[in-house]
């Protein structure tokens, strides 16, 4: 059993905004493995489904990004998962290129509110599958950057990267040989 986690804030203002971005490929696994709806549970919504022989639970935090821990901490109790070897979370990630995909297995926050709530509750060792967002131009402009929307043309980037982000997850769930998954989505633009 496993654990894929999005990360993202509730509300139709966060919708689709860079932030967000972790809520949209959640969303795209779930049509790609045929979740047809998300119940309210563990502070969140939750899909259930499988990829291969493995059951997987899909989960986006309704606690805000910055208190996504308490939400996947629930889950992972209840179930009893490790989170080393049971979850991988999906998220935006400013210090990488737009359109750039990063898996690492574990690691600090890297300045992720996020992250740095889901460390706080279960340690540092878990799967992340980092989506690179791009920067600010300005530090003072972080916020309004990353609650902002993609424009249409770095939408063009986006849409595979969410899409490399969806097959990574999946692959990490049924991977024989985790290396060889981080190499193959590892690679540079």
């Amino acid at each position: 059993m496993k654990l894929i986690v999005g990360l993202g804030n509730p509300g139709r203002e966060y919708d689709k905004t860079r932030h967000n971005i972790g809520f949209d490929v959640i969303d795209m696994l779930a049509e790609d493995l045929g979740v047809a709806n998300f119940r309210e549970k563990f502070q969140g919504l939750v899909g259930e489904a499988s990829i291969g022989d493995e059951k997987v639970f899909l989960l986006k935090p309704q606690t805000y990004m910055n208190l996504s821990g308490n939400s996947i901490k629930e889950v992972m109790s209840f179930y009893k998962l490790d989170p080393a070897e049971d979850l991988i979370v999906i998220y935006d990630d400013m210090d990488l290129p737009l359109g750039q995909l990063r898996i690492k297995v574990k690691g600090s926050a890297g300045g992720h509110n996020g992250i740095k709530s889901i460390i706080s509750h279960l340690g540092p060792d878990f799967f992340r599958v980092k989506c690179g967002i791009g920067k600010a131009k300005r530090r003072e402009e972080t916020v309004s950057f990353v609650l902002g929307g993609f424009s249409k043309d770095e939408m063009k980037e986006v849409e595979p990267l969410m899409e490399d982000a969806a097959k990574a997850a999946k692959s990490l769930v049924t991977a024989k040989n985790i290396d060889r998954v981080i190499q193959k989505f590892n690679k540079k633009k």
